[in-house]
Protein backbone atom coordinates (compact mmCIF):
# COMPACT_ATOMS: atom_id res chain seq x y z
CA UNK A 1 0.00 0.00 0.00
CA UNK A 2 1.28 3.47 -1.13
CA UNK A 3 0.20 5.21 1.42
CA UNK A 4 2.13 3.19 4.02
CA UNK A 5 4.71 3.83 2.09
CA UNK A 6 7.72 5.12 4.55
CA UNK A 7 5.69 6.67 7.13
CA UNK A 8 5.34 5.74 10.64
CA UNK A 9 1.95 4.45 11.97
CA UNK A 10 0.65 5.35 15.46
CA UNK A 11 -1.84 2.92 17.01
CA UNK A 12 -3.93 4.24 19.97
CA UNK A 13 -4.98 0.74 21.81
CA UNK A 14 -2.58 -1.19 19.77
CA UNK A 15 -2.31 -3.80 22.61
CA UNK A 16 -6.11 -4.62 21.94
CA UNK A 17 -7.17 -7.43 19.62
CA UNK A 18 -7.66 -5.17 16.56
CA UNK A 19 -4.20 -3.14 17.40
CA UNK A 20 -2.09 -6.50 16.97
CA UNK A 21 -4.20 -8.15 14.23
CA UNK A 22 -3.27 -4.27 12.61
CA UNK A 23 0.11 -4.21 13.34
CA UNK A 24 0.67 -7.28 12.33
CA UNK A 25 -0.35 -6.43 8.75
CA UNK A 26 0.93 -3.31 8.28
CA UNK A 27 4.59 -4.85 9.08
CA UNK A 28 4.09 -6.21 6.21
CA UNK A 29 4.60 -3.21 3.92
CA UNK A 30 7.62 -0.98 3.64
CA UNK A 31 6.28 1.44 6.84
CA UNK A 32 9.20 3.45 8.67
CA UNK A 33 7.99 2.86 12.07
CA UNK A 34 5.39 1.39 13.86
CA UNK A 35 4.20 2.84 17.52
CA UNK A 36 2.07 1.04 19.80
CA UNK A 37 0.41 3.86 22.18
CA UNK A 38 -1.92 1.84 25.20
CA UNK A 39 -1.56 2.18 28.97
CA UNK A 40 -1.58 -1.11 29.99
CA UNK A 41 2.55 -1.75 30.87
CA UNK A 42 1.95 -6.03 31.23
CA UNK A 43 0.21 -6.49 27.57
CA UNK A 44 3.14 -4.04 26.09
CA UNK A 45 5.75 -6.44 27.07
CA UNK A 46 3.86 -9.56 26.21
CA UNK A 47 3.30 -7.97 23.04
CA UNK A 48 7.19 -7.30 22.70
CA UNK A 49 7.72 -10.93 23.60
CA UNK A 50 5.65 -11.85 20.42
CA UNK A 51 6.47 -9.35 17.94
CA UNK A 52 10.33 -9.31 17.14
CA UNK A 53 10.67 -6.27 14.56
CA UNK A 54 12.98 -3.28 14.92
CA UNK A 55 10.20 -1.09 13.19
CA UNK A 56 8.22 -1.01 16.69
CA UNK A 57 8.30 1.35 19.35
CA UNK A 58 6.25 0.86 22.48
CA UNK A 59 5.01 3.64 24.25
CA UNK A 60 3.00 4.28 27.29
CA UNK A 61 0.19 6.80 27.80
CA UNK A 62 -3.47 7.61 27.61
CA UNK A 63 -5.58 9.13 25.12
CA UNK A 64 -7.27 11.06 28.12
CA UNK A 65 -3.44 13.05 28.89
CA UNK A 66 -2.79 15.73 26.04
CA UNK A 67 0.26 16.18 26.67
CA UNK A 68 1.65 12.35 25.99
CA UNK A 69 -0.51 12.68 22.97
CA UNK A 70 2.06 15.63 21.75
CA UNK A 71 5.03 13.75 22.96
CA UNK A 72 3.80 10.49 21.01
CA UNK A 73 2.74 12.26 17.79
CA UNK A 74 6.28 13.87 17.13
CA UNK A 75 7.36 12.76 13.34
CA UNK A 76 3.84 10.86 12.77
CA UNK A 77 2.23 10.61 9.37
CA UNK A 78 -0.90 8.11 9.93
CA UNK A 79 -2.54 7.44 13.34
CA UNK A 80 -5.44 4.84 13.88
CA UNK A 81 -7.18 5.85 16.95
CA UNK A 82 -8.77 2.22 18.29
CA UNK A 83 -8.20 2.74 21.94
CA UNK A 84 -11.53 2.96 23.45
CA UNK A 85 -14.05 2.12 26.76
CA UNK A 86 -16.05 -0.13 24.89
CA UNK A 87 -18.13 -2.79 26.82
CA UNK A 88 -21.17 -1.74 27.07
CA UNK A 89 -21.87 -3.11 30.81
CA UNK A 90 -18.85 -1.16 32.04
CA UNK A 91 -20.07 1.89 30.47
CA UNK A 92 -23.19 2.13 31.71
CA UNK A 93 -21.71 1.99 35.13
CA UNK A 94 -19.04 4.10 34.74
CA UNK A 95 -20.57 6.71 32.81
CA UNK A 96 -18.19 9.56 33.35
CA UNK A 97 -14.91 7.65 32.42
CA UNK A 98 -16.09 6.48 29.56
CA UNK A 99 -17.03 10.16 28.74
CA UNK A 100 -13.37 10.88 29.53
CA UNK A 101 -12.06 8.30 27.13
CA UNK A 102 -13.84 8.20 24.43
CA UNK A 103 -15.19 12.03 23.82
CA UNK A 104 -12.56 13.86 25.76
CA UNK A 105 -9.68 11.55 24.34
CA UNK A 106 -10.80 11.86 20.92
CA UNK A 107 -10.28 15.47 20.64
CA UNK A 108 -7.24 15.16 22.71
CA UNK A 109 -6.19 12.88 19.37
CA UNK A 110 -7.40 15.80 17.34
CA UNK A 111 -5.59 18.31 18.69
CA UNK A 112 -2.37 16.68 18.68
CA UNK A 113 -2.64 15.27 15.40
CA UNK A 114 -3.27 18.80 13.56
CA UNK A 115 -0.71 20.49 15.81
CA UNK A 116 1.69 17.84 15.04
CA UNK A 117 1.28 17.49 11.68
CA UNK A 118 -0.16 13.96 11.01
CA UNK A 119 -1.48 13.72 7.78
CA UNK A 120 -4.49 10.96 8.05
CA UNK A 121 -6.07 9.50 10.94
CA UNK A 122 -8.97 7.16 11.09
CA UNK A 123 -10.99 6.42 14.27
CA UNK A 124 -12.68 2.98 15.25
CA UNK A 125 -16.64 3.87 15.63
CA UNK A 126 -19.31 1.29 16.43
CA UNK A 127 -22.31 0.16 14.71
CA UNK A 128 -23.97 1.67 18.57
CA UNK A 129 -23.03 4.57 17.70
CA UNK A 130 -26.37 5.04 15.16
CA UNK A 131 -29.26 5.86 16.83
CA UNK A 132 -27.73 4.95 20.56
CA UNK A 133 -29.88 3.39 23.31
CA UNK A 134 -26.36 3.17 25.59
CA UNK A 135 -23.95 5.08 26.89
CA UNK A 136 -20.82 3.46 25.09
CA UNK A 137 -22.64 4.26 21.75
CA UNK A 138 -23.51 7.81 22.55
CA UNK A 139 -19.76 8.80 23.98
CA UNK A 140 -18.68 6.55 19.90
CA UNK A 141 -21.47 8.92 18.49
CA UNK A 142 -20.09 12.23 19.85
CA UNK A 143 -16.32 11.09 19.03
CA UNK A 144 -17.70 10.65 15.25
CA UNK A 145 -19.14 13.78 15.16
CA UNK A 146 -15.94 15.31 16.46
CA UNK A 147 -13.78 13.28 14.07
CA UNK A 148 -15.89 14.33 11.51
CA UNK A 149 -15.99 18.11 12.23
CA UNK A 150 -12.12 18.21 13.03
CA UNK A 151 -11.76 18.42 9.06
CA UNK A 152 -13.75 21.84 8.78
CA UNK A 153 -11.34 23.37 11.31
CA UNK A 154 -7.75 22.41 10.13
CA UNK A 155 -7.57 25.46 8.24
CA UNK A 156 -4.70 25.02 5.56
CA UNK A 157 -3.43 22.02 7.78
CA UNK A 158 -2.89 19.20 6.16
CA UNK A 159 -4.45 16.76 8.73
CA UNK A 160 -7.05 15.05 7.77
CA UNK A 161 -10.13 12.48 9.41
CA UNK A 162 -11.95 9.59 8.63
CA UNK A 163 -14.28 7.29 10.87
CA UNK A 164 -15.04 3.61 10.07
CA UNK A 165 -17.81 2.37 11.59
CA UNK A 166 -18.54 -1.55 11.50
CA UNK A 167 -20.52 -4.23 13.56
CA UNK A 168 -19.41 -6.81 16.66
CA UNK A 169 -15.88 -8.06 15.78
CA UNK A 170 -15.93 -12.06 16.20
CA UNK A 171 -13.40 -13.05 18.06
CA UNK A 172 -11.93 -10.37 19.83
CA UNK A 173 -11.97 -9.83 23.24
CA UNK A 174 -15.02 -10.18 25.45
CA UNK A 175 -17.12 -10.90 21.96
CA UNK A 176 -19.76 -13.74 22.13
CA UNK A 177 -18.03 -16.08 20.44
CA UNK A 178 -15.13 -17.04 22.88
CA UNK A 179 -17.58 -16.69 25.63
CA UNK A 180 -19.67 -19.28 24.01
CA UNK A 181 -16.70 -22.22 23.59
CA UNK A 182 -15.85 -21.17 27.12
CA UNK A 183 -18.95 -22.19 29.04
CA UNK A 184 -20.49 -24.72 26.46
CA UNK A 185 -19.72 -27.34 28.87
CA UNK A 186 -22.34 -26.73 31.52
CA UNK A 187 -24.59 -27.48 28.73
CA UNK A 188 -26.71 -23.92 29.09
CA UNK A 189 -26.04 -21.03 27.06
CA UNK A 190 -27.59 -17.80 27.94
CA UNK A 191 -29.22 -15.38 25.48
CA UNK A 192 -30.66 -12.25 26.55
CA UNK A 193 -33.30 -12.62 23.93
CA UNK A 194 -34.04 -15.16 21.00
CA UNK A 195 -34.82 -12.48 18.76
CA UNK A 196 -31.79 -10.80 18.49
CA UNK A 197 -29.77 -10.32 15.56
CA UNK A 198 -26.10 -8.74 15.14
CA UNK A 199 -24.12 -7.50 12.40
CA UNK A 200 -20.94 -10.02 11.44
CA UNK A 201 -17.24 -9.36 10.79
CA UNK A 202 -14.20 -10.60 11.64
CA UNK A 203 -11.22 -9.17 12.53
CA UNK A 204 -9.12 -9.81 9.37
CA UNK A 205 -11.82 -8.34 7.44
CA UNK A 206 -12.37 -4.77 9.90
CA UNK A 207 -8.14 -4.48 9.51
CA UNK A 208 -8.60 -4.73 5.69
CA UNK A 209 -11.16 -2.23 5.93
CA UNK A 210 -9.32 0.17 7.52
CA UNK A 211 -6.43 -0.15 5.44
CA UNK A 212 -8.78 -0.09 1.49
CA UNK A 213 -10.57 3.72 3.64
CA UNK A 214 -6.93 4.62 4.74
CA UNK A 215 -5.90 4.90 1.14
CA UNK A 216 -8.97 6.24 -0.32
CA UNK A 217 -9.96 8.87 2.48
CA UNK A 218 -10.65 12.79 1.61
CA UNK A 219 -11.68 13.43 4.90
CA UNK A 220 -14.93 14.04 7.03
CA UNK A 221 -16.40 10.46 5.73
CA UNK A 222 -17.60 7.87 7.74
CA UNK A 223 -17.41 4.37 5.97
CA UNK A 224 -19.12 1.20 6.46
CA UNK A 225 -19.00 -2.22 5.48
CA UNK A 226 -21.66 -4.33 4.08
CA UNK A 227 -21.61 -6.89 6.12
CA UNK A 228 -23.65 -10.08 6.68
CA UNK A 229 -26.12 -10.36 9.84
CA UNK A 230 -26.96 -13.55 11.55
CA UNK A 231 -29.25 -14.54 14.75
CA UNK A 232 -28.05 -15.05 18.00
CA UNK A 233 -29.80 -17.82 18.65
CA UNK A 234 -27.99 -20.03 15.63
CA UNK A 235 -24.58 -18.63 16.52
CA UNK A 236 -25.60 -20.75 19.88
CA UNK A 237 -26.60 -23.34 17.86
CA UNK A 238 -23.85 -23.71 15.34
CA UNK A 239 -21.35 -23.43 18.49
CA UNK A 240 -22.98 -26.02 20.57
CA UNK A 241 -25.85 -27.59 19.33
CA UNK A 242 -26.05 -30.19 22.22
CA UNK A 243 -26.87 -27.23 24.94
CA UNK A 244 -29.80 -25.98 26.25
CA UNK A 245 -30.54 -21.97 25.26
CA UNK A 246 -31.48 -19.98 28.60
CA UNK A 247 -33.01 -16.73 27.52
CA UNK A 248 -32.05 -14.45 30.78
CA UNK A 249 -33.31 -11.07 29.29
CA UNK A 250 -31.70 -7.87 27.76
CA UNK A 251 -29.57 -6.39 29.78
CA UNK A 252 -28.53 -2.46 30.46
CA UNK A 253 -28.48 -0.73 27.29
CA UNK A 254 -28.71 -3.41 24.85
CA UNK A 255 -30.59 -3.88 21.38
CA UNK A 256 -32.46 -5.90 19.90
CA UNK A 257 -31.18 -5.03 16.41
CA UNK A 258 -28.16 -3.65 15.59
CA UNK A 259 -27.84 -0.44 13.16
CA UNK A 260 -25.33 1.12 11.22
CA UNK A 261 -27.45 4.09 8.99
CA UNK A 262 -30.84 5.11 9.91
CA UNK A 263 -32.66 7.05 7.54
CA UNK A 264 -31.58 10.54 8.14
CA UNK A 265 -27.85 9.59 7.35
CA UNK A 266 -28.73 7.41 4.03
CA UNK A 267 -30.20 11.22 2.59
CA UNK A 268 -26.29 11.84 2.66
CA UNK A 269 -24.96 8.91 1.79
CA UNK A 270 -23.50 7.04 -1.46
CA UNK A 271 -23.27 3.23 -2.22
CA UNK A 272 -20.39 1.26 -3.72
CA UNK A 273 -19.96 -2.56 -4.60
CA UNK A 274 -18.86 -3.63 -0.64
CA UNK A 275 -19.46 -0.19 1.20
CA UNK A 276 -21.16 3.02 2.00
CA UNK A 277 -19.61 6.68 2.85
CA UNK A 278 -21.85 8.51 4.75
CA UNK A 279 -20.70 12.03 3.72
CA UNK A 280 -20.32 15.24 5.45
CA UNK A 281 -22.45 17.48 5.50
CA UNK A 282 -19.73 20.59 4.79
CA UNK A 283 -20.60 23.06 2.21
CA UNK A 284 -16.89 22.67 0.30
CA UNK A 285 -17.49 18.86 0.40
CA UNK A 286 -17.07 17.58 -3.10
CA UNK A 287 -19.15 15.03 -4.74
CA UNK A 288 -16.12 14.14 -6.91
CA UNK A 289 -14.96 12.53 -3.70
CA UNK A 290 -17.45 9.78 -3.77
CA UNK A 291 -18.10 9.42 -7.77
CA UNK A 292 -18.96 6.16 -8.79
CA UNK A 293 -20.87 5.72 -5.31
CA UNK A 294 -25.38 5.86 -6.15
CA UNK A 295 -27.76 7.49 -4.09
CA UNK A 296 -30.19 5.85 -1.64
CA UNK A 297 -33.76 5.18 -1.98
CA UNK A 298 -35.72 7.35 0.18
CA UNK A 299 -36.54 5.19 3.73
CA UNK A 300 -33.58 3.24 3.68
CA UNK A 301 -32.12 1.78 6.73
CA UNK A 302 -29.10 -0.90 7.20
CA UNK A 303 -29.97 -2.48 10.28
CA UNK A 304 -29.36 -6.35 11.32
CA UNK A 305 -32.61 -7.45 11.11
CA UNK A 306 -33.46 -5.94 7.41
CA UNK A 307 -29.74 -7.03 5.99
CA UNK A 308 -30.12 -8.37 2.69
CA UNK A 309 -27.20 -11.22 3.46
CA UNK A 310 -27.57 -13.52 6.60
CA UNK A 311 -24.92 -16.18 7.76
CA UNK A 312 -26.34 -19.48 7.32
CA UNK A 313 -25.68 -21.95 9.98
CA UNK A 314 -23.29 -23.86 8.25
CA UNK A 315 -21.07 -20.47 7.54
CA UNK A 316 -21.08 -20.00 11.37
CA UNK A 317 -19.94 -23.47 12.48
CA UNK A 318 -17.57 -23.00 9.91
CA UNK A 319 -16.46 -19.58 11.16
CA UNK A 320 -16.63 -19.99 14.83
CA UNK A 321 -14.44 -23.34 14.39
CA UNK A 322 -11.79 -21.21 12.51
CA UNK A 323 -11.24 -18.39 15.33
Amino acid sequence: MMVLDNKTVLVTGGTGSFGKKFIRKILNEDVKKVIVFSRDELKQYEMKQEFKDERIRFFIGDVRDKERLYRAFDDVDIVIHAAAMKHVDACEYNPFEAVKTNIHGAQNIIEAAIDRGVERVIALSTDKACSPVNLYGATKLASDKLFVAANAYVGEKKTRFAVVRYGNVVGSRGSVVPFFKKIKDKRKLPITDERMTRFWITLDQGVQFVLDNLERMYGGEIFVPKIPSMKVTDLAKAIAPECEIEIIGIRPGEKLHEAMIMEDDARHTVEFDNYYVIQPEFPFWSPKFTEGGKKLPEGFEYTSDKNKEWLTMLELKELAENL
